[in-house]
């Protein structure tokens, strides 16, 4: 082969090369690009309904099940005495209940003051607090059982239990917890009083054992003072307390409310 043929050879050789290169790089453009990994940690599901508030959409979870939130409680009271709630009731601001900005309605939560360990248990019928960094309002009955009253404000923890149904009581209807088998089984009690003086426990504790079994006082060491409390029963479920707390209610123990123990 002569010099000019190699020449035009070689020429040749490059052109094809040069071509390919670029024919792959048209071909892989055709091709998309790999799809993007899952995130491995799961978010709350939504239920697709949602509503607005000045100017916020906030979006209602489908499930409870498994909720964990910690941040700032707040209570409302006289102000909204008798309103209407999110799910239509009356707003009692002497029943246990509270408004939360996202949980389906009717759900129980278990509240825990974080600053005192105190806890209770209340029903969700509304909707808020729209103030931002607080997570959960609560009625006035709720915010002295976690003794949030006088200070307005508490850091808490929110923990769904289940959801609230109707249930014939003594021949009245009342709201009671629907649960999944074994979801939050455990030993629940009713506070019925709490006192400075151990006499005076021990003196409402005589009254109860007249008609409940078991009483029992237990003392409570809050850092600057010792509270004794006086507990009535021992219950296997939050039904079965939340039951006895409203046969307490009846008989004049007004300010009786659900604890875990």
């Amino acid at each position: 082969m002569n010099k000019r043929k190699r020449t035009l050879f070689l020429f040749l050789i490059l052109i094809v090369a040069g071509s390919m290169a670029a024919g792959c790089g048209l071909f892989k453009k055709r091709y998309p690009s790999r799809p993007p990994v899952e995130p491995t940690t799961p978010t709350p599901r939504l239920s697709g309904k949602s509503y607005v508030i000045n100017g916020q959409r906030y979006w209602v979870l489908a499930s409870a099940h498994g909720f964990v939130q910690d941040g700032l409680a707040s209570w409302y009271g006289p102000n909204f005495h008798g309103r209407k709630t999110a799910n239509g009731e009356r707003y009692d601001m002497e029943a246990m209940t509270a408004a939360h900005k996202t949980l389906p309605l009717n759900t129980w939560v278990k509240v825990t003051n974080l600053e005192n360990n105190r806890e209770t248990i209340v029903r969700v019928n509304d909707r808020g607090p729209f103030v931002k960094g607080r997570v959960v309002d609560l009625s006035r009955a709720g915010a002295r059982a976690l003794g949030v009253l006088g200070p307005g404000t508490a850091r808490v923890r929110v923990e769904a239990l289940g959801t609230a149904g109707s249930q014939k009581v003594e021949g009245r209807i009342q709201q009671v917890l629907v649960q999944p088998d074994n979801y939050e089984v455990g030993q629940f009690t009713v506070q019925v009083g709490s006192f400075k003086e151990k006499s005076n426990a021990e003196a409402l504790a005589g009254r109860l054992r007249r008609s409940y079994q078991p009483v029992t006082i237990q003392a409570f060491d809050r850092g600057d003072a010792v509270f004794y409390r006086v507990h009535v029963s021992e219950a296997r479920t939050i039904g079965q307390a939340l039951q006895m707390e409203a046969r307490l209610e009846k008989q004049g123990f007004t300010d009786s409310f659900v604890v875990a123990r």
